[in-house]
């Protein structure tokens, strides 16, 4: 396991981390590896009788290689792989207290363990979405967490942040050096030829200094180096942008937007949203900043995908026999809007008697007990009138399913236009009756009035409390977060005090605080062990007392269901405590470096 890198920042995959060697280097970076302070030296290749260069203290250090073509039959590979010894040479390396790397091929990978895997034949993953996508995910998954991974010889301007997002850490200038060579002009948008073009894009020293028609004039030599330096600054720009999307928690609506670049990145994202266990281990419970649902590919986000899986697999609704459903707002969490205040003014006394989901795009269905959680309250997308098929399609099926695990004897749709399309659609293909009572528009005062008429037939149903509700939005958060069934043991006996959306649960000691900005619930140290019997979400460390924070070395399990942002149990022999996590489980596992837990409460066990 390494102690040369510490991830700092994380988004999905991608990631910004301290790489620590003779000098400190921030990643994802940009190297010239064929200079001389190179952080990383390779040692060349077997096929030239390269061996262990001198010099190597405190530098990553690639073994020497047989480095075979993309498509070498497998048996070719297994048989070069085999006439030398990667494990001696890496050894040899670790002796001279260099840090080690290996070539990996992209299609027959046996890695061993290393600070560093370089994907062979990378060159010739450029256009071909499938194998690029496959041969990094499965190296990934093959390799500890805080191993880096460089890709040489195919980082452009414009695929620069797909490859960070798969989790490249390290890329070169090779191709686009190689590109001013051959009088291509690089753009983060795609590559121009130098003779076709008219004017300038960039602002840079190359292209404020000159035209292209004056660098056509120069030297094959001078423009050569003149468009390198060019692409190469274009490369270090674009690199500086995805950090900081990847501080913001934005990286993925910049790739939406950067895959329209080439068909083969637009192809690698939807292929990457296919395998949802790579990107949701990943991905953390929430973020800070908006999520921006503008294209059809925000459907298949991460977080999209697991709300609406949360929401059928560890949400139980209130045993209540009439379900309202609602269309959405632009405002959010959505009882705060004009519309939700006038549906909520129109069941008046009669809302104690149902249930209300409200029906949204890109969301599915949102109950309104987690009408605060992330992302609920937090994505934004065009509003335009007009429903694509994938949209009803996906709104629908999160409908159906939820309606065919959770049973109402009445079910009111307050909805009009392709919502009520989709409850058409729905209600046909189950057998359902739906009540429809919006006119043309759902808030009108005719469609309120009906809607009020409706539901005032169902006073003597079902019913609950307003403090019951209030216990029912905590359950449901507790449920999400923890597991179906955690919130009835945090609940038990239990009083909410405060006023929405800051909720505190009481039962004699403060167990829970809801915390508005997320929807999430942060425990006390009595709420934490009221849960103490629950199996998830749970890290235990080695005998000793943490003060602020636990280090990843320090611990000794923790649950792999566990991702950035979770909140978590902490265990150790003589210490309990609660807190919230900044890694994943299966990451805290692998990592020699970084912060695991940031600690809220705690106390030492006598």
């Amino acid at each position: 396991m390494t102690k040369i890198f510490e991830i700092t920042h994380r988004d999905g995959a991608a990631r910004i981390g301290k790489l620590t060697l003779d000098r400190e280097l921030s990643t994802p970076a940009i190297i010239q590896i064929h200079e001389k302070d190179s952080p990383i030296i390779d040692s060349g290749s077997l096929w030239q009788n390269a061996g262990i260069p001198e010099g190597i203290s405190k530098k990553i250090v690639i073994a020497p290689h047989k480095s075979l073509p993309l498509n070498t039959e497998d048996d070719i590979i297994e048989e070069m792989q085999n006439s030398f010894d990667t494990g001696a040479a890496i050894s040899q390396i670790k002796a001279s207290s260099g840090c080690t790397g290996m070539i990996i091929h992209p299609f027959h990978q046996k890695p061993i363990e290393a600070e560093l895997y370089t994907l062979g034949a990378a060159k010739q993953l450029d256009n071909h979405a499938r194998d690029f996508v496959n041969s990094i995910i499965k190296l990934k998954e093959s390799t500890r967490a805080d191993s880096l991974l460089y890709v040489p010889a195919l980082a452009t301007p414009a695929n620069l942040s797909m490859l960070v997002y798969m989790g490249v850490d390290i890329v070169d200038e090779t191709l686009p050096t190689i590109k001013g060579y051959q009088d291509i002009y690089l753009t983060n948008s795609g590559e121009y030829h130098l003779d076709r073009m008219h004017e300038f894009p960039c602002a840079c020293p190359v292209c404020s200094s000159s035209t292209s028609q004056e660098l056509i004039k120069l030297s094959k030599k001078e423009r050569a180096e003149a468009l390198s330096k060019h692409n190469i600054l274009k490369l270090g720009e674009e690199m500086r942008t995805i950090r900081e999307h990847i501080r913001s928690g934005h990286l993925r609506e910049y790739i939406e937007r950067q895959c329209r670049a080439h068909p083969w990145l637009t192809a690698a994202l939807r292929l990457i949203d296919t395998e949802s266990t790579f990107l949701e281990k990943r991905t953390p419970l929430f973020r800070s900043s908006t999520l921006y649902a503008n294209t059809a590919e925000s459907m298949n986000r991460v977080e999209i995908r697991r709300f609406a899986e949360r929401v059928l697999e560890r949400y139980a609704p209130p045993d209540l026999d009439t379900l309202v459903l609602l269309p959405c707002s632009a405002k959010k969490p959505y009882s705060i809007s004009i519309s939700h205040q006038k549906f909520i003014n129109a069941l008046g006394k009669y809302r104690r008697y149902v249930h209300e989901v409200i029906i949204t795009s890109p969301m599915g269905i949102v109950p309104r007990e987690l009408e605060l959680m992330y992302p609920a309250a937090h994505y934004d997308t065009p509003v335009t009138g007009y429903w694509d098929k994938e949209e009803r399609a996906w709104v629908g099926g999160c409908l159906r399913s939820y309606l065919q695990k959770n049973s109402y004897k009445n079910i009111v749709a307050h909805v009009h236009g392709a919502y009520r399309e989709i409850c058409e659609d729905v209600a046909g293909e189950i057998g359902l009756n739906f009540v429809y009572t919006a006119d043309e528009s759902v808030t009108s005062r005719a469609s309120l009035a009906k809607l009020e008429q409706e539901v005032s037939v169902f006073e003597n149903v079902k019913k609950r409390s307003g403090e019951e509700a209030k216990l029912d939005l905590m359950r449901a958060a507790a449920d999400y977060q923890f597991g179906k069934g955690v919130g009835d043991f945090l609940v038990s006996g239990a009083v909410v005090k405060a006023p929405f959306p800051k909720f505190q649960l009481f039962s004699g000691k403060q167990l829970a605080t809801l915390i508005p900005q997320y929807g999430t619930i942060a425990l006390t140290v009595e709420g934490g062990l009221r849960l103490a019997a629950q199996p998830h979400y749970r890290v235990k460390i080695g005998d000793f007392l943490p003060h602020r924070s636990i280090l990843a070395p320090g611990v000794l399990e923790a649950d792999p269901q566990i991702r950035p942002g979770d909140e978590v149990l902490v265990e150790g022999e003589r210490f309990f405590g609660v807190g919230r996590a900044l890694m994943s489980g299966w990451e805290i596992k692998e990592c020699r470096k970084g912060i695991a837990v940031e600690l809220r409460h705690s106390k030492t066990i006598d």
